[in-house]
């Protein structure tokens, strides 16, 4: 561990004007040096509940709810039909006297008998008559005639008469009726009228009715209350001491070794054992020194990967001591990342693991109180 007198510790930190300024031990020890540490003031926390809002009465309107239902509506009414059934008619056939019966009159002519009968043809006469002499001499004739009267009988003649045996009469002959047949449509079944029933007709119809109507709902908003956490000052701080550290631990990071799991910012339990060995003890044993928790990474992977990664390291320290005791207040975590490596490995460099290794650290250094 290198020497510092306190002189040069205290010029390097404060500059001349604040070692005349500020009180030092009489005597220093060698080896030992003194950080200036400003008292913080100490605060007390409290909490009160506050009303940030009154209670009050809301009105909700609830609209009202709708549902589907579906109903049988008529959309005709129910009527009669009068239909004429027409009558139905068969062929019948019809026998009619097509002819009546009669009575011929045949004539029965008069009958005969064949007889004779003596008819006086002629009457009894008598005349001259001139008769001419044979031999007559005489050129004339005339000369020579005769008057002679000649007497001539009655001459009778039969005749072949009939006589009527028996005078013509009618002889009557019945002459039977004629029949035939026609046809003829008869009324089978007679026409009527008949009731028929139309029926009603109906249709399904889809409405919205109302399920349950708008109603108002009264609710009561209860009070809204906040807890505030007021800070109360409990002691005023200021500049009053000197905090005497080793002067091995001052001017510049301190190696804190402490290793994480890969690509993690979790504390191990070996972790945090060197932890509580080398800074939760001094912190405790020192309660005015302020800690700046610093991390690191090698130069393997994303730039603003490592710097993320760093910044979670370091902060994970960070709350394992405020875990333990420690005032947030006094610890400052900053990550950075592969920008400032302790060897020649940067980007694109080949080296070991254990060359990366180094690069891989966690570092502590006293700073100043505000």
């Amino acid at each position: 561990m290198k020497k510092f007198t306190v002189l040069t510790l205290l010029v390097s930190l404060f500059g001349a004007n604040s070692i005349i300024a500020q009180e030092l031990p009489k005597e220093g020890k060698p080896g030992q040096c003194y950080v200036k540490c400003i008292i913080p003031d100490k605060f007390e926390e409290i909490t009160e509940t506050v009303v940030v809002e009154p209670a009050y009465t809301v009105v909700e309107t609830v609209p009202p709810t709708y549902k589907t239902v579906t109903e049988e509506v008529l959309v005709k009414e129910e009527s009669k039909e009068l239909k004429v059934i027409p009558a139905v008619y068969e062929t019948v056939e019809i026998e009619y006297i097509s002819k009546e019966e009669a009575e011929k009159l045949n004539a029965v002519p008069a009958s005969f008998v064949d007889d004779s009968e003596e008819f006086k043809v002629y009457p009894k006469t008598g005349r001259y008559e001139y008769r001419i002499l044979e031999d007559c001499p005489s050129a004339n004739k005339e000369d020579c005639m005769v008057a002679c009267y000649v007497e001539y009988p009655e001459q009778y003649e039969n005749v072949a008469v009939k006589r009527l045996d028996q005078d013509a009469t009618t002889s009557p002959e019945a002459l039977p009726e004629e029949r035939d047949v026609y046809k003829k449509q008869v009324v089978k079944t007679p026409a009527r009228v008949e009731e028929v029933i139309i029926p009603a007709e109906y249709a399904t119809i889809t409405k919205t009715v109302v399920d349950e109507p708008a109603k108002v709902i009264e609710k009561t908003i209860p009070e809204v209350t906040e807890t505030v956490t007021i800070t109360k000052l409990v002691e005023k701080g200021g500049m009053a001491v000197w905090e005497e550290v080793d002067c091995g631990l001052v001017g510049g990071p301190n190696l804190l070794p402490i290793l994480y799991e890969f690509n993690s910012a979790r504390l191990t339990a070996e972790s945090k054992r060197i932890i509580d060995n080398n800074l939760l003890q001094l912190m405790n044993d020192k309660p005015a020194l302020n800690i700046e928790l610093r991390s690191h990474t090698d130069s393997r992977g994303n730039d603003a990967y490592n710097k993320a990664l760093s910044q979670q390291r370091a902060q994970s320290v960070v709350n394992y001591l405020v875990s333990r005791g420690i005032d947030r207040e006094r610890l400052v975590a900053k990550g950075f990342g592969e920008s400032q490596l302790v060897n020649r490995c940067s980007n694109g460099v080949e080296c070991s693991e254990a060359e990366h290794q180094k690069n891989r650290r966690t570092e502590f250094r006293i700073i100043q109180s505000n």
